[in-house]
């Protein structure tokens, strides 16, 4: 008798939302739906949800890096997560999951060590006074590479 479970290469990936702050939600949604993938939303605020019977609406404690750890904690190989918070996108990289930020920009192995460097120089400079104000703004283009950059990923 065989086993009928998927093996880890044939497992459908399942994608994995640091959901407070996150501008593509109804993006994610659409692609999860179009696959047929589970979309875990994660949230330490409440937010309006959905009732897909595809998206699991996860409300976590108000504790620092609550959802962070609940998506590092869970998140598999070939598993995609959608962050901008740059350590919990290098906690993902080391359990194997691409990770993509809101712009579609693909966080990497290669590259995540670069990101943790400028994020810690940039917290520095603005502690010092020497940096204001955030990053430009959400763009049409930024949604466009989002969803070209999350079609790729899951369907590698």
């Amino acid at each position: 008798m065989t086993d009928s479970s998927p093996t880890d290469a044939a497992r459908r990936p399942e994608i994995y939302v640091d959901a407070d702050a996150c501008p593509v939600r109804d993006e994610i949604l659409r692609v999860a739906d179009r696959h047929g993938l589970v979309v875990h939303l994660v949230s330490n605020r409440g937010f309006r949800t959905t009732d897909r019977p595809n998206v699991r609406n996860v409300l976590v404690s108000d504790r620092l890096d609550a959802a962070d750890d609940w998506i590092a904690e869970r998140i598999a190989a070939g598993d995609v997560a959608v962050t901008g918070d740059i350590p919990l996108a290098a906690r993902c990289l080391e359990r194997g999951a691409r990770v993509l930020d809101s712009k579609g920009k693909p966080f990497t192995e290669h590259g995540i060590g670069m990101a943790l460097a400028m994020r810690d120089l940039m917290s520095d400079l603005r502690a010092m006074g020497e940096v204001s104000g955030g990053g430009p703004g959400y763009t049409k283009q930024d949604r466009s590479r989002f969803l070209e950059a999350l079609e790729q990923a899951v369907r590698r």
